[in-house]
């Protein structure tokens, strides 16, 4: 495992980044996919010794999954969970499909471990991606007694043209998305902090929150009605970049409107803390930061929740998860659940198994996590 991690991060150094990131991107999904056969026979022989979550109704394998951003349109959930993953969480989907910002919007800082993105929610909109997994769904229905796959989490945000000052489409489009794919979500997450759409971090504001997440609360529990599902579970995910004064307002919302969870945090619109060459940070412009210079503030974030929140709430701690003593200690901080992203496109496809089997080995003996 060793051995492969470092054969890795030495192509990474020496090749990849000589690559565009998005490209980079495109082809590591296509590769996770073509591996699944060969990853899914893996993870039979050598399966993670892990202690298992309850959360939100769900079973999830082990605390830790795949951040939205990732499998913007569902087309790998299966072989990121034959990575390790116990959930992945697809999205960020829009009401209407969209291209997202002009190319190049993607950009890393190998010496910070970070990435940049300005990506702009580009996905192929909610009725495309809705029509791909009603075909997983039909896949799964007849092999899920032996492979059920990893807890999926639909990740869904505001389209472009949408403008957010306008109340009644904001919630229309939102709507449109819950309504689509609620009935094959393990869980709905609202996104309301990209820094990346313009005007959207706007709607973190409690006063125009509420109105948003009660729609679509009532949106997915008609549509898992009309399915035949029990509710899905609602969470909304929030930035680091709010204040404390704002972050308490959104924790107690999510109390007062009986939500399932909250995710803690998306990225940053900072550039602190970076030791990359100024004129190449300078050079990438806007967008958001996501890696390990993430991790302080999204930690400090997460207390703030948890301790607003009270013990039973289920937060999914995300952000500058780079390695097993910080994943320990984003649990310790009150996470019932992590997720990554930076940090697996930087320890290569060894590193969801490696960071589960860490993580197992300090819950050892210890009440599982939300049981």
């Amino acid at each position: 495992m060793v051995g492969a991690v470092s054969l890795y991060e030495r192509a990474f150094a020496t090749v990849a980044v000589r690559i565009d990131a998005e490209t980079a991107h495109h082809l590591g999904s296509r590769a996770i996919r073509a591996a699944r056969p060969a990853l899914e026979l893996l993870g039979r022989a050598r399966p993670v010794a892990a202690r298992p979550v309850h959360a939100m109704g769900l079973r999830f394998a082990h605390p830790l999954g795949l951040a939205a951003g990732f499998d913007k349109n569902a087309v790998a959930i299966d072989a990121l969970g034959a990575l390790g993953f116990a959930f992945v969480e697809i999205g960020t989907v829009t009401g209407q499909g969209q291209p997202g910002n002009p190319r190049p919007r993607l950009f890393r800082l190998p010496d910070d471990r970070v990435v940049v993105n300005r990506m702009g929610f580009n996905n192929d909109g909610a009725e495309v991606v809705a029509r791909r997994l009603a075909a997983r769904a039909a896949r799964r229905s007849r092999r899920e007694a032996t492979e059920p796959g990893p807890v999926l989490g639909v990740n869904i945000g505001k389209t472009k043209v949408v403008d957010e000052n306008d109340e009644a489409a904001v919630l229309a489009d939102y709507g449109h998305s819950a309504g689509l794919l609620t009935p094959y979500a393990d869980y709905l997450v609202v996104n309301v902090s990209s820094p990346n759409t313009p005007g959207l971090r706007s709607l973190q504001a409690v006063e125009r929150l509420e109105p948003l997440l009660a729609h679509v609360r009532r949106t997915a529990d008609r549509a898992a009605a009309d399915a035949g599902r029990d509710r899905v579970p609602l969470l909304v995910k929030i930035a680091p970049d709010l204040d404390d004064e704002d972050v308490v307002a959104v924790a107690d919302l999510a109390v007062a409107l009986g939500l399932d969870g909250i995710v803690a945090a998306n990225t940053t619109i900072s550039r602190a803390d970076l030791v990359s060459d100024p004129a190449t940070i300078g050079a990438i412009g806007a967008g958001g930061v996501s890696g390990p210079v993430l991790a302080a503030r999204a930690t400090e974030v997460l207390r703030l929740v948890r301790d607003r929140v009270g013990p039973d709430l289920t937060i999914i701690g995300v952000g500058g998860i780079d390695d097993v003593d910080e994943a320990r200690a984003r649990i310790a901080a009150g996470a019932t659940l992590l997720q990554a992203y930076t940090g697996f496109v930087y320890g290569g496809p060894a590193w969801p198994r490696r960071i589960a089997r860490g993580l197992a080995d300090g819950v050892r003996g210890a009440p599982a996590p939300g049981a």
